[in-house]
């Protein structure tokens, strides 16, 4: 319910007994205005920044309406702000404001002493509350500790910097004051928790704000979840074993298959980036389907992003379906560092015709040979200033850009009849992607320990999941080698232990996979990829029951501690550990050299699944050699005994 208490200097809005916005003369919570907003761009990287801000604060305010479930308040005849209850949930709504306006900023009351998760995807900083957060769809980039620092200078790679750089930001977050809130907005956004306050800034004045309150933090999840979507169970045979990652055509993949199923290796799937390279999968429809008819799934590629020299963007340009320039032209965007070296021209897809277009792509030539799923890449790269066909600014189209690709290949999927049957992923997205998209990754992380590689993992499942994302995963073993580095065994071999433990365990070869360790390229890393595909394959009843959870209840299969254990302030803290669904607890080796892993179990009986050893709470600390990383289970779990079957019957590597 809302309470609203008006006096002489200002009012104060709380909702379900708590304080949402504090307004006096002297310190407005609003502010209205016009600004000069730049963007440079380059290969899906962008730089913004607002000059000569023109704003006002908000002082005189009348309200309009005041009730248990509405309240309206009028500022000064120029922004109108509708508190409505419904549900367990406050709505800010905004309207009666000049359409001109791009500049828009309010202050939410805070706690000093609340944690702040979510944001979406932040491959760094988990607990966000001191931190100014900017959001805007970008290609991730790099250089987020030292150690990456000598590489970036020697790559001369442009995708370098940014602290907040992600490819999938999202304008939600959740407190450990058990509440969250989501700002529905597509401009380029701040939101600054520096402070007593949580200041919302964003170069347009937002359609809605939402706030849930929830007695649990799991619920508070949960909520948001149910109202920005959730996504279905993933389809049963990914939980059958490894997906495996190739490149190099038909002769190729064949001949990695069989040498790690002749390993003993549980394989799902194959995942081909490179499927539609002209001539290296002859009879591709023939490979499909003698793979299917081994238990065997064939995974493809998909871009928005045509190249200019391919039939595809040909008839899409006769078609007139692509974005264009201020000239009217195809706009003609810089392919992505390590790619192609021809121009990319992109879909419009404000233009119906454009999604009817891709949807039927995919109809003939994924779905069409018989294909089970396919990485749908590249929803980051609107450049700010094309000319889309809807005639809306493609400043505040970029953002929901990906939320446009996510539909597209969901409605794809509907509208085959196989939708239980078949699984996309996405790198990009933002509020509103989870309703369409079946499962996230990581996207291109380095193939090292840094926190641009392994060690950005945990807070990068964890923060998206804490923002309405669920089913995660990375590319097992990372896959930028740049300036010289390559993958080695050890690196490989820790991301394999824990990709076991996550809801998707997918490969891939990376950029230079000449140089870099591979499943099959040594005796060790494929005896542990055996032994850890065996293990993933052999959780799948586990697996399943997870992502019941969280399409069923909202609950991501990755969680931080605190979800589960709210009242424990050391849980708060974690950042380098999570809990895969209810029960099992997995704290990966991040670091080269590793032997003993330190892990920290909140108030619980935890078992130690490679020794059955039993633990109370508190630090530990386990041997943790390669193919055995730190991971317990809840001694009062359901699968309690499948866990236990675990460590007596799989195989030692």
């Amino acid at each position: 319910m809302i309470s609203i208490e008006a006096g002489a200097e200002g009012f104060t809005l709380s909702a379900d007994g708590r304080r949402v916005l504090s307004h006096t003369r002297k310190r407005p919570c609003i502010e209205l205005g016009r600004s000069e907003n730049l963007v440079r761009q380059s290969r899906g990287s962008f730089r913004l920044r607002r000059r000569r801000t023109d704003s006002e604060a908000l002082k005189s305010y009348k309200v309009v309406e005041a009730s248990a479930d509405l309240a309206i308040v009028d500022f000064e005849g120029k922004l109108r702000v509708a508190a409505r209850w419904s549900e367990g949930r406050l709505r800010l709504s905004f309207s009666q404001f000049d359409s001109r306006v791009d500049f828009f900023r309010l202050r939410l009351a805070a706690w000093p002493d609340e944690r702040i998760f979510g944001c979406g995807e932040r491959f760094d900083a988990l607990d966000l509350k001191l931190s100014r957060v900017k959001l805007w769809v970008h290609r991730k980039g790099l250089g987020r500790g030292r150690e990456f620092l000598s590489i970036l200078a020697r790559s001369r790679s442009p995708g370098g910097a940014g602290r907040w750089r992600s490819p999938c930001p999202v304008p939600a977050f959740v407190s450990t004051k058990d509440y969250w809130c989501a700002i529905d907005c597509p401009a380029y956004m701040i939101l600054d928790f520096r402070r007593n306050l949580t200041i919302v800034e964003s170069w347009a004045v937002p359609r809605e704000i939402v706030m849930g309150f929830q007695a649990e933090a799991s619920a508070a999840v949960a909520d948001m979840a149910s109202v920005y979507g959730r996504p279905p169970v993933p389809p049963y045979w990914t939980f059958e074993g490894a997906c495996l990652g190739v490149l190099g055509g038909r002769e190729a993949l064949e001949r990695k298959l069989g040498t790690v199923l002749e390993a003993g290796a549980k394989v799902s799937a194959v995942f081909a980036q490179d499927w539609r390279e002209g001539g290296l999968y002859p009879d591709l429809g023939g490979l499909v389907a003698a793979l299917r008819s081994r238990g065997i799934r064939f995974i493809g590629y998909l871009s928005p992003l045509l190249d200019v020299r391919g039939d595809l963007y040909a008839e899409a340009s006769r078609e007139r379906l692509c974005i264009k320039d201020s000239e009217g032209r195809d706009y003609l965007i810089e392919p992505p560092p390590g790619t192609s070296a021809s121009p990319l021209a992109m879909l419009d897809f404000t233009k119906d015709e454009a999604g009817a277009w891709m949807k039927d792509f995919i109809r003939r030539e994924l779905l069409g040979i018989g294909m089970s799923g396919w990485m749908a890449d590249s929803g980051e790269y609107l450049p700010a200033d094309a000319v889309l066909a809807s005639g809306e600014d493609a400043r505040l189209a970029h953002n929901r850009w990906p939320v446009f690709w996510a539909r597209i290949n969901r409605e794809a999927f509907e509208e085959s009849g196989r939708a239980g049957d078949l699984l996309f992923f996405l790198r990009s997205g933002w509020l509103g992607s989870s309703r369409y998209a079946t499962a996230f990754w990581a996207g291109d992380q380095l193939a090292d320990f840094s926190r641009d590689g392994l060690a950005g993992l945990v807070p990068a499942a964890l923060s998206l999941g804490l923002s309405g994302g669920g089913f995660w995963h990375s590319d097992t073993g990372g896959s930028l080698c740049l300036a010289g580095a390559r993958r080695r065994p050890e690196c490989l071999a820790r991301w394999m232990e824990m990709s076991a433990f996550t809801p998707f365990f997918r490969g891939r070869e990376g950029s230079r996979p000449k140089d870099s360790a591979q499943f099959w390229s040594d005796p060790a890393s494929l005896s542990l990829f055996a032994r850890l595909s065996d293990i993933y394959a052999a959780l799948k009843p586990y697996h399943l029951a997870v992502a019941a959870e969280q399409a069923e209840l909202g609950l991501p299969p990755i969680r931080h501690p605190w979800m589960h254990y709210e009242r424990d302030p050391l849980a708060q803290r974690l950042c380098r550990q999570y809990l895969y669904g209810r029960d099992l607890m997995v704290a990966p080796a991040l670091a080269p050299g590793i032997q003993l892993t330190e892990a920290y179990l909140p108030e619980d009986e935890w078992v130690h699944l490679w020794s059955s050893r039993v633990f109370r709470s508190g630090r530990v600390a386990v041997e943790s050699p390669l193919g055995y990383p730190a991971v317990f289970y809840r001694s009062a779990s359901p699968f309690a005994s499948l866990f236990d079957a675990l460590r007596r019957t799989s195989r030692r590597s």
